[in-house]
């Protein structure tokens, strides 16, 4: 026995410290556990469900189950990666919390979907592919079934790594993978290919760029002149309007599609109209909130929280709207194979239970597993503040209009994630923290002007965190041919099976 243990108020202090370390280990492991055990019991609810609805039908209910279970853990990891693009910005600016993130963005997904979300999808997953008489049923319920297997595994991998990537491009590389393995290459529309590759470029600079002109804007309009309040009151209302005529027509032209066919002269009208509403709004409000802020920046950024919340909130609505049905696309596909059919339909009715499934296992994979993305997007890559976290939001919805009006394609992930970059960079190029007023005399040289010149260290801090630049655009360009191999494989291992 050593010295330390002899004394009994050492031995204290160290069985302390053992039932402190125990502890500890207890809550890590309760921490991985129980969100593993809610997600096999989620997906267990889906297989006794589908399993009970579609008796009757012999092996094919066992499919119809196998395609659920996987459809919902596809669900899962859209919740757990997918959706921080979304409500990254608002907890990285200190706006909300995690907690409330998640809830908001749950509430606002599942409405989305259930509300809004696609009554119909392409069943190949925006022809990527383009079935014909050389594909089977047989071989297209396994082509589906392989491609959401794959995009599920990818994107659980990419969450473990902290790497947002896009669902859609998941999908679409699973869809090309099994169609490869399935009937060669000549499956493959190409000219889609082609566009989907295009948009790791055009996404995230397109965000970048929008992103990083709204916050030089307010950078140079509001925070940076003598009088902060009074450039507030003229200037936040109207960039107010903006976001709310960006986001109208947003949801005009992508939220609300399936439910409302809008004319571009509607959309407009429409857009137009919010931004009115808004401002008259949003100046008696401006006005009111300024009452008693003091002339810093600080007291300025609080103006920005409600649009941001808003924002963030109707950016989760849409994505609910829009991508839950482009994820549970080939699962749908598959059920309407079922029953005796023998053709492959081009476009299929999305049933009420698949988008429940979709839906829901969206709200409960980011309410287990979305903080730890959220935290990735919003405070990992650069410093968030509401200004900033506000041009984020706005810049998802402008340039996705922008890249709509001009036919580009562009993945909502790849802009959100380019926007925190955008304001990063421009902090960069505008800011400089690490000028230090330094005295005459330095040991190296003779003037203090001399000492800041000729130091590499005093230059610009580095306010982006480059290893996330190169392992996040790593995933992006991965995304496609990694989905598409693993997809490919799954498929050769149930034709063998």
């Amino acid at each position: 026995m050593s010295r330390s243990d002899k004394n009994p108020e050492n031995r204290y202090v160290n069985d302390l410290r053992r039932f402190g370390f125990g502890q500890s280990q207890f809550y890590g492991l309760r921490g991985v556990i129980v969100p593993i055990g809610l997600s096999i019991l989620f997906l267990a609810v889906v297989a006794i469900y589908t399993g009970s609805a579609y008796t009757g039908l012999g092996e094919e209910t066992l499919l119809i189950a196998i395609a659920a279970v996987i459809g919902g853990y596809m669900a899962l990891n859209i919740g757990a990666n997918d959706v921080a693009n979304n409500m990254g910005p608002a907890v990285g600016g200190k706006v909300i919390t995690v907690f409330w993130a998640v809830v908001i963005a749950a509430i606002c997904e599942t409405a989305g979907a259930l509300l809004a979300g696609g009554d119909v999808v392409k069943t190949v997953s925006k022809g990527i592919i383009a079935p014909g008489g050389e594909v089977t049923v047989q071989q297209f319920r396994y082509l589906m079934l392989s491609a959401l297997l794959a995009a599920g595994l990818w994107i659980n991998l990419a969450t473990i790594l902290s790497a947002p990537v896009s669902t859609t491009h998941s999908i679409v590389g699973g869809v090309l993978g099994a169609g490869i393995a399935a009937a060669g290459v000549g499956l493959v529309n190409w000219g889609t290919m082609a566009k989907i590759a295009a948009s790791w470029v055009i996404s995230p600079v397109f965000g970048a760029c929008v992103a990083a002109a709204l916050l030089y804007f307010i950078k140079v309009r509001v925070l940076n002149v003598p009088d902060r309040l009074e450039a507030a009151r003229r200037w936040v209302p109207m960039l107010i309007g903006l976001m709310a005529a960006a986001f109208a027509a947003y949801m005009a032209m992508k939220g609300l599609k399936k439910i409302w066919k809008a004319s571009v002269i509607e959309i407009m009208l429409f857009a137009a109209a919010s931004f009115g509403a808004a401002y008259v709004i949003a100046r008696p409000y401006i006005a009111k909130r300024t009452i008693g802020l003091q002339n810093r920046k600080k007291d300025i950024y609080r103006l920005f929280d409600l649009p941001l919340i808003i924002g963030a909130a109707l950016l989760s609505f849409a994505h609910g709207a829009n991508d839950v049905a482009n994820a549970v696309g080939p699962l749908a596909a598959i059920v309407s194979t079922m029953g005796g059919s023998e053709e492959i339909a081009k476009s299929v009715s999305i049933p009420v239970w698949v988008m429940v499934v979709g839906a829901f296992g969206i709200a409960l994979g980011l309410g287990l597993y979305g903080p730890k993305l959220i935290a990735v997007v919003g405070e990992k890559i650069t410093r968030l503040n509401s200004p900033r976290a506000y041009c984020v939001a706005l810049s998802a919805a402008v340039t996705v209009l922008i890249a709509t009006s001009l036919g580009l394609p562009v993945s909502s992930t790849h802009i959100a994630v380019g926007a925190v970059f955008g304001v990063g960079f421009l902090r960069e190029f505008s800011e400089n923290p690490n000028r230090k007023k330094l005295r005459p005399g330095h040991k190296l040289n003779a003037t203090a002007a001399e000492a800041f010149a000729s130091s590499v260290n005093r230059k610009k801090r580095r306010l982006v965190r480059r290893r996330f630049v190169l392992s996040i655009a790593a995933a992006w360009v991965i995304t496609v041919p990694a989905s598409a191999m693993l997809a490919a494989t799954i498929y050769a291992v149930l034709q063998i099976f």
